[in-house]
């Protein structure tokens, strides 16, 4: 039995054998040398060989600012608005009043037309520029010239500054507290309705004829502007900002100095300018009361003895005068708004 299994066997190995060499036989497919392929990177000599991985700019995020994301940088920003900006600061000095004194001058030349060239007033009506100019030297000769306007200067004045500084407390106190505004504001509401003239007869029975009843009535006229424009100003700040700076730990006449103060400084400086207007109208009046000396002294004598030359004169030294002490008044607040505002 085994050596019938053994002769299958060999007779197995002998059937198979002959197909190892036809296998053998077959001719081995030609492969190409190495040489004959040359790489990539020989056949394209100019292009540099990029690394698998992303690339240098495409992992560098964008800078902020750069023109490919669509925004204008801050800088260049600030250097549009520098730019827009400069013509202004870059204006002639003096050519703001040069513009202001547009108006006066046609005014001017215009009188002189109606009055000396065309003739359509009398000089007792409307005197010519010159006759005006003329008064005036004649009282600067005299010296009485200086003595009107230092006299009404001093008056308006003292009467504003008094004005004045009532107005910013008393305004103070009711814009910051609710009660003393419920019990004061209807009385002073009242008063504020009383006509300028009213207090004359009143100050002359209680301050006789002399400077005090004159600068009382002009800080009554001073007093009302300074002391509504306080008073709405303080009641009208905004209450978020109040609460901001109570949140920072300030309280009383710090936090009225910090936040309060620099947002109510524009209406202050409107209350006292307008203030200050008022202390020039009520001047008249205040020198109506048995005065001798002041511009109102003069408006009144001079209308007394018909000198309509002389009358023209003292209300254009009103007006000059009025408007240099507004523009005083004008330079502090610039300043007051670059310090607190």
């Amino acid at each position: 039995m085994s050596s019938v299994n053994t002769s299958s066997s060999t007779s197995s190995t002998r059937e198979q054998s002959p197909a190892e060499p036809a296998d053998a036989a077959l001719p081995a497919e030609p492969t190409a040398p190495a040489d004959t392929a040359p790489p990539a990177a020989e056949t394209q000599p100019d292009q540099a060989v990029q690394p698998a991985g992303p690339t240098p700019d495409a992992a560098e995020p964008r800078r902020a600012g750069s023109k490919d994301d669509g925004t204008a940088p801050a800088a260049a920003e600030e250097d549009q608005l520098r730019s827009a900006r400069s013509p202004r600061r870059s204006r002639v000095p003096g050519s703001a009043i040069a513009v202001g004194a547009i108006v006066p001058v046609l005014l001017l030349v215009l009188w002189w037309l109606v009055t000396d060239v065309l003739g359509l007033f009398t000089s007792v009506q409307l005197p010519a520029p010159q006759a005006v100019l003329s008064a005036g030297v004649d009282l600067a000769a005299d010296g009485q010239l200086y003595q009107h306007i230092a006299i009404s200067v001093q008056r308006v004045l003292l009467g504003f500054g008094i004005g004045a500084i009532l107005g910013l407390a008393l305004g103070a106190l009711l814009g910051l507290s609710r009660i003393a505004d419920r019990l004061l504001l209807p009385t002073v509401g009242a008063l504020r309705a009383v006509p300028s003239l009213a207090w004359v007869p009143l100050l002359i029975m209680w301050m006789s004829i002399y400077e005090d009843s004159k600068v009382t009535l002009i800080a009554i006229g001073a007093f009302f502007p300074v002391f509504t424009s306080v008073h709405a100003a303080l009641r009208h700040v905004d209450p978020q900002l109040v609460e901001a700076g109570r949140s920072f730990g300030f309280h009383g006449f710090r936090l009225f100095r910090t936040v309060q103060l620099p947002a109510v400084v524009p209406s202050v400086f409107s209350g006292l300018r307008l203030g200050l207007a008022q202390a020039w109208l009520f001047l008249v009046a205040a020198e109506l009361i048995a005065s001798s000396m002041g511009l109102g002294f003069l408006l009144t004598d001079s209308q007394d003895n018909g000198r309509t030359d002389r009358l023209l004169l003292a209300i254009l030294l009103l007006a000059i005068a009025g408007k240099l002490t507004d523009a005083l008044l004008g330079v502090l607040e610039r300043r007051a708004l670059t310090r607190w505002a």
